[in-house]
C-alpha cells in the first residue's frame, strides 16, 4: 500500500486501483482537457502523467491503451509514444513528457514528418479496429470498426453519413447538408483516392496530440488508432494547423502521397468537422457544409 493520506493529498479522481503502489506524493491538476481531468504525479518512480474520466463510455480507456501500444510497436525509435504504466476503465497513468519551450530545435518538423511516414508503412490485413474484442470507438463516439476491405465505403457509410445524420438531428448543421452528401456519394471511391493497403493511423492527429520534448523529440499522444488510410492523419494535421511545411515535405519525400491528395483533403476533414459540430456547435457545421460545396464543385 502507498503511504499518502488520500483525503488530504489526492483528488478523488485518482482512485486506488489507478495509483495505489506507485508511491504518489503529489498530484498537480493540469488544464487543457474538455472531457477528462489530467494530473502531473510526483511518484517514487519519478514524474508521471495521469488522465481520468468520471464516467467514460464503456471501453474508451481500453481502446486508447490499445492505440498507444500499437503506435509504440510501429513508430521508429526517434518518434516517441508514451509508455502506459497502469490503466483502469476510468483512467490511464503513463510516462511524463517534459515539453520544450515555444522555440523548437532545428529539424524538429522534418523528424516529425519522417516519423509519421515510417508509422504509415505499418500494414494491416483489413480496415477497421485494432482488436476485435474491443468496442468500436473513435474517442467518445461509438463507431463500426468491424473489418472490411472496402475503404471508400468504410469512410462514407461508417464515418461521414452517421456523423452528418447526428449533426443534422442535433441542429448543429443545416439539413440540406444531407442532400449535398448524397450528391457526392456516387463519387465515394474517387473522393477516397487510389487504393492503398490498410495503414495504422493515429486517428486524431491535431497539433495538440503531438508534443515536442526538451530534447526536440516528437511524441504522439491521445490516439484514436485503427487500420485506415493515411490521408486521415494528413487531413487532420491540416485542419487546425500546428504542423510546419517542413513536416509535410519530409513526409512526402519519405512516403509520397498519391496524386490529387490536396483535392481530397475536404473529404477526409469531414469526419472531424462533424464530430466537432456535434460536440461543440459553433462554426464547425458551417465549415462542414463549405467542405461539401468545395467537393461538389
Amino acid at each position: 500500500m502507498s503511504t499518502f493520506d488520500r483525503a488530504a493529498e489526492l483528488p478523488h479522481d485518482l482512485t486506488d486501483d489507478l495509483v495505489d503502489g506507485l508511491g504518489v506524493v503529489r498530484a498537480t491538476p493540469l488544464g487543457g482537457g474538455d472531457t477528462a481531468s489530467a494530473f502531473r504525479l510526483e511518484t517514487a518512480r519519478g514524474t508521471l502523467f495521469a488522465k481520468t474520466m468520471a464516467d467514460p463510455p464503456a471501453g474508451m480507456m481500453a481502446v486508447e491503451v490499445a492505440g498507444l501500444h500499437a503506435l509504440r510497436e510501429h513508430v521508429p525509435e526517434f518518434l516517441g509514444v508514451p509508455e502506459v504504466v497502469r490503466w483502469t476503465e476510468r483512467g490511464i497513468v503513463q510516462e511524463w513528457i517534459e515539453e520544450a519551450p515555444d522555440r523548437r530545435p532545428p529539424g524538429t518538423e522534418e523528424q516529425c514528418g519522417r516519423g509519421l511516414a515510417a508509422l504509415h508503412r505499418a500494414r494491416g490485413t483489413a480496415f477497421g479496429g485494432l482488436d476485435p474484442d474491443l468496442p468500436g470507438r473513435i474517442g467518445s463516439f461509438e463507431v463500426d470498426l468491424s473489418p472490411t476491405q472496402d475503404w471508400a465505403a468504410f469512410l462514407l457509410d461508417r464515418r461521414i453519413r452517421p456523423l452528418l445524420r447526428d449533426a443534422v438531428r442535433s441542429g448543429r448543421i443545416a439539413a440540406h447538408a444531407e442532400d449535398l452528401l448524397e450528391e457526392l456519394a456516387p463519387r465515394a471511391e474517387e473522393l477516397a483516392g487510389p487504393q492503398e493497403p490498410p495503414t495504422l493511423v493515429h486517428g486524431d492527429l491535431w497539433a495538440g496530440n503531438r508534443l515536442v520534448d526538451v530534447r526536440g523529440r516528437n511524441w504522439l499522444i491521445d490516439p484514436s488508432a485503427y487500420w485506415g488510410h493515411r490521408e486521415v492523419d494528413i487531413a487532420m494535421m491540416l485542419l487546425f494547423g500546428g504542423f510546419g511545411a517542413d513536416c509535410l515535405a519530409a513526409y512526402d519525400a519519405e512516403h509520397p502521397l498519391a496524386p490529387g491528395w490536396q483535392e481530397r483533403v475536404p473529404w477526409y476533414q469531414l469526419p472531424p468537422l462533424l464530430v466537432h459540430a456535434v460536440r461543440f456547435g459553433g462554426g464547425y457545421g458551417d465549415a462542414a457544409v463549405r467542405a461539401l460545396l468545395r467537393l461538389r464543385g
